[in-house]
C-alpha cells in the first residue's frame, strides 16, 4: 500500500472511490467542487501495490477570525471492499503530516466520535470554535502550539453553508 498526492490522472478513480465509499455521489460532487475552486491543501490516494487507488482524502481551507490557517478534512473514502485495513487510518496520519508540513496550524472534522480521537482529534477541543456544526462529531486537531483559540471558521464555498 502506497500513501501517495493525488494527480490529475487519478480523478475518476477517486470518483469512483468516493461514490463507492458513501453509497451517494454527494461526497465526490463535493471533492469536484472544491478543486474547481481551488479549495485544496491536501489531497491523497492510497493505492495498492497493483496501482489501484484504493481510498482517497482531502483537506481544504477554511476561514478563521483569528488569521489562523484552519484546514477541514473532508471527505475520507475507502472502497467498501478493503475497508476495515486501516487504510483511512493510514490517509488521515498521512494528511495530518502532510497538512503540517503545508503550515497548517488547525485541522477540523465532522465525523465518528469514536474514530477520530484516535489520531487526536477532540471534540472538547472544538467547543471554543464559531462553527455551523459543534458537538461530539466537531473535532479539532492542533497542529500548532497555542493555535486552537477562540474563534470564528467558515468552510469553503463547495460546502454551502
Amino acid at each position: 500500500m502506497t500513501v501517495r498526492p493525488a494527480t490529475d490522472a487519478d480523478r475518476a478513480a477517486i470518483r469512483a472511490v468516493v461514490e463507492a465509499a458513501f453509497a451517494q455521489t454527494d461526497e465526490a460532487e463535493l471533492v469536484e467542487r472544491l478543486r474547481a475552486d481551488g479549495d485544496v491543501i491536501v489531497e491523497l490516494v492510497a493505492e495498492d501495490d497493483d496501482g489501484v487507488v484504493v481510498g482517497h482524502i482531502l483537506f481544504s481551507p477554511m476561514t478563521s477570525s483569528a488569521g489562523a490557517q484552519v484546514a477541514s478534512l473532508a471527505p475520507v473514502s475507502v472502497r467498501p471492499d478493503r475497508q476495515g485495513e486501516g487504510i483511512g487510518g493510514d490517509l488521515i496520519i498521512a494528511g495530518i503530516e502532510a497538512c503540517r508540513a503545508a503550515g497548517v496550524d488547525l485541522i477540523v472534522v465532522l465525523g465518528h466520535a469514536a474514530y477520530y480521537p484516535r489520531f487526536g482529534f477532540d471534540a472538547g477541543a472544538a467547543e471554543v470554535l464559531a462553527a455551523p456544526f459543534s458537538g461530539e462529531h466537531f473535532m479539532a486537531l492542533e497542529l500548532t502550539p497555542g493555535a486552537l483559540a477562540p474563534m470564528r471558521v467558515g468552510y469553503a464555498r463547495a460546502f454551502g453553508l
